[in-house]
């Protein structure tokens, strides 16, 4: 009965996951090179997550997301993160109108499908907080009244590794909130050429839209009925809990080096981002390569490192790398 139901499936998600190609196309023709940025992006999109991008400047991580969203015809909405930017600043205010004699409320920036929050790690705690809060409750309050945030809703955070002064680094339980940690390196030669062609002829090309919003929170109701067997959900649990216990896997050299491991919400976030990479790949049921092609955007904001291995310049891709090689595959 099972197979059947999984030929059933499988045929469903080959139907339901055609717009990706359309997706993946649109986004090709701006954006050059880049394909794992892309990929990324749209796993978030349809597993519900945000997205933490690290890069240096001028990587087209503003162009992604908002290329993204010409192509499924989103509200986009870019705010750039600074140390005088108030809460209020992102999310709304009220403002009192003296020909209504009341308080009218004026919705901020964050009121749109794609939010892109450029270098996040510029503004207080109190800025971040209140982008979190949406985030995480995909609401906003303003005054005694809560308004709930558009469907669908995607934050891209973008900060840069390299200048560290006059920043406010994310605490753990704020990054944590992402679903995926994407890290953005330069362009090939050749994609750094066409580049520097398209720029001097001035020919931009531009997305068209061949979604719309809808459509995705359709998708990713489908995304949910990707079929996980049981073996799968213990491999996603193992690998968590090999960040959290590593001599119990095996990996005693790991123990000084973790200092805290990856939480609940990596378990949850690698079973959605595998469905999704799943359905991108256009198949009803997740394999272990489809866990793996996500562990480590999933687990490298999730697992805190200890001085020894700031020492010993151990990366946390080092750490998945050995998790992944010693949990076994089911």
């Amino acid at each position: 009965m099972e197979n059947i139901n999984i030929q059933e499936l499988n045929e469903r998600i080959q139907r339901e996951s055609a717009f990706v190609d359309l997706l993946t196309m649109q986004m090709g023709k701006v954006i050059v090179g880049q394909k794992h940025l892309v990929e990324n992006l749209l796993i978030g999109l349809l597993a519900n997550g945000h997205i933490l991008l690290e890069g240096v400047p001028g990587l087209a991580k503003t162009l992604a997301i908002n290329t993204l969203s010409q192509a499924v015809n989103a509200k986009f909405s870019r705010i750039q993160f600074t140390p005088d930017l108030l809460p209020a600043d992102l999310l709304g205010t009220l403002i009192y109108s003296q020909k209504n004699e009341a308080f009218e409320v004026h919705k901020g920036p964050v009121f749109a499908n794609f939010v892109l929050a450029d270098e996040i790690n510029r503004s207080p705690a109190k800025v971040q907080s209140a982008l979190l809060e949406a985030m995480q409750e995909r609401q906003v309050t303003l005054g005694d009244k809560t308004y709930k945030l558009p469907e669908p809703f995607l934050v891209m955070a973008t900060q840069n590794p390299i200048e560290q002064e006059g920043t406010y680094p994310l605490p753990e339980a704020q990054v944590d909130r992402f679903m995926l940690k994407v890290i953005v390196g330069y362009p090939k030669k050749e994609e750094e050429r066409l580049i520097v062609r398209m720029n001097n002829s001035g020919t931009f090309p531009k997305a068209e839209p061949v979604i719309n919003p809808q459509d995705i929170v359709r998708a990713r109701e489908v995304v949910r009925d990707v079929y996980m067997d049981e073996k799968i959900e213990r491999y996603i649990v193992d690998i968590v809990y090999a960040t959290r216990t590593p001599e119990e896997y095996g990996l005693k050299n790991l123990k000084g080096l973790i200092s805290f491991g990856a939480s609940p919400r990596a378990s949850i976030s690698l079973s959605m981002a595998a469905k999704a990479y799943a359905f991108i790949k256009r198949r009803g049921y997740v394999i272990p390569e489809d866990v793996r092609a996500v562990c480590n955007e999933v687990l490298r904001h999730r697992i805190g490192l200890s001085y020894e291995a700031e020492a010993e310049n151990v990366k946390s891709e080092d750490i998945i790398e050995q998790v992944i090689n010693a949990v076994i595959v089911p």
